[in-house]
């Protein structure tokens, strides 16, 4: 069963919150999913096209309530 791991980065501007993927993508197994929490606006194209550059998969992107919310499954 794959596992999800939530990265609060609300409130860190770019390129904070992909970094703060970068690290936990490297702590989690394939299958696992990571999502980001981000207020940055960059976020929701910086980290799609940084997943789609590296050969993750882009789960879900959507913003509620001035947050950003970028699911992203571990491919390799």
């Amino acid at each position: 069963m794959s596992e999800t791991k939530t990265v609060d980065a609300r409130g860190s501007f770019c390129p904070g919150p992909l970094m703060e993927l970068i690290a936990a993508m490297k702590e989690v197994e394939v299958g696992d999913e990571v999502e980001v929490l981000s207020t940055d606006e960059g976020s929701a194209n910086d980290v799609p096209e940084w997943l789609e550059k590296v050969g993750h998969e882009l789960v879900d992107n959507f913003q509620e309530d001035g947050v950003y919310h970028i699911r992203a499954r571990k491919a390799k």
